[in-house]
């Protein structure tokens, strides 16, 4: 038994031993060969094909802003009318992707002449604004050891307007705002450079506007940060335009004489508002259009016949809401007029009697522009017997014919400065 297990144990030994033929070692290492060429080749198909999928995708990107650049300029061409001209840059951009109307993004930057326009709904954080301040502040004073407003971009051999001390710039600043509040021209001159900008947000300026526009109500500033954070969210009317309300309705005719038909008339007319800074307010109601009226009452002293001259004030209601209060009358030459008509008159004239009228109004937003809506909260018309004394109101229901007011900017309001703020 001994012996037959010796042999077992020298068979297996020998069986290790042949495991070191060189044969299958060249074999082996034939094998790792192959399958490392197998593997380096797979590795760079793979490579190839990722470059060239990354060369398809940039020509289709390039592809697509061709396109695109093609489509738009189309758009511009059917706007400015030249069909045909479209049509060729139609064609030509949908020859290279046929879907590029629907990738196309349509939405645009805002104008530039849009600038210093919608300064009402600016939405500046207090903070932010007071950070700019002190950069541009600090820019000043370490570019010169004497700090200035501006700097001449070029050379010159006249005065340039930085040689101006700070007190005279101050009060041309004024002079831009005019008597008139014209903020959105201080807001736009705030854009010529950082010396300019510090100036348009001079504390005093804004204090100053506040007070023309709310008197003895603005003392504090709470819950505002500063006064121009008051001037731009505080409601108020605005002076740079003029409130148009249009009404139109249908009216029965009378029965023609043949009794076959009857006419309608088709009734159109409008009211205006225009509002001063020193608290005087004209109103008018007449049929002709804003093109031929707008212009006219620029100034109180206008002389369109049917004005109505007043006063306004704003109120706060405790409910948070801002309402218009103002009383107009006619002109006193109207008056003198119609009592020299009526002296020569043979008959007894009426006594004489003073008519006024009261109107209410709310003041609310329409749309993006801010404090541009006034909504009729009140009408009546107040009439005093001079020999009496006596005074009869008649107030007037509102109904439809009395529509909301909308504000129009008019530029020509703004356009002259004849006093300054």
């Amino acid at each position: 038994m001994a012996e037959e297990n010796t042999d077992i144990g020298g068979t297996v030994e020998d069986e290790d031993e042949g495991s070191d033929d060189p044969n299958l070692q060249l074999e082996l290492n034939a094998f790792r060969a192959q399958w490392m060429s197998e593997l380096k080749t797979s590795s760079g198909t793979s490579d190839r094909l990722l470059r060239t999928k990354g060369l398809k995708r940039t020509q289709e990107i390039a592809r697509e802003e061709k396109a695109t650049e093609l489509f738009l300029r189309a758009v511009q061409e059917e706007q400015n009318g030249a069909v045909y001209e479209a049509i060729k840059f139609y064609r030509m951009a949908m020859q290279l992707v046929p879907d590029i109307e629907f990738k196309i993004n349509y939405n645009r930057p805002p104008d530039a002449d849009r600038v210093g326009a919608n300064y009402m709904e600016d939405g500046d954080v207090d903070g932010e604004i007071e950070d700019l301040l002190a950069y541009f502040e600090q820019q000043l004073t370490l570019e010169s050891s004497v700090p200035k407003i501006c700097t001449p971009e070029l050379e010159m051999t006249q005065m340039h307007i930085s040689a101006l001390p700070r007190e005279i710039l101050m009060y041309i600043f004024r002079w831009v705002v005019s008597s008139d509040l014209d903020m959105r021209a201080l807001e736009q001159l705030s854009l010529v450079c950082r010396g300019f900008y510090i100036c348009a947000r001079d504390p005093e300026i804004w204090r100053s506007a506040c007070l023309r526009v709310w008197g003895r109500n603005c003392t504090k500033l709470v819950p505002f940060k500063s006064w121009r954070e008051m001037f731009l969210q505080r409601p108020r009317v605005r002076f740079d335009g003029v409130y148009i309300s249009k009404t139109s309705y249908i009216r029965q005719g009378e029965e023609s004489l043949d009794g076959f038909y009857r006419a309608w008339h088709h009734v159109e007319y409008y009211r205006y508002l225009r509002f001063f800074p020193d608290g005087h307010v004209i109103m008018l109601t007449t049929p002709e259009d804003p093109l031929s009226v707008v212009p006219r009452l620029r100034t109180r002293n206008t002389r369109m016949d049917s004005v109505l001259l007043g006063h306004f004030r704003l109120s706060q209601e405790t409910d948070n809401q801002t309402k218009v209060f103002a009383v107009v009358c006619k002109k006193k030459e109207e008056k003198a007029a119609e009592f020299q008509r009526n002296r020569f008159c043979r008959r007894n004239p009426a006594p004489e009697a003073e008519h006024s009228f009261h109107v209410g109004l709310h003041l609310s937003s329409g749309g993006r522009q801010s404090f541009s809506k006034l909504v009729w909260i009140h009408h009546s018309c107040h009439i005093t017997y001079k020999l009496t004394g006596e005074t009869v109101v008649t107030a007037f229901e509102l109904d439809r014919m009395y529509t909301p007011f909308f504000f129009a900017r008019v530029k020509s309001y703004t356009a002259f400065s004849e006093q300054p703020l």
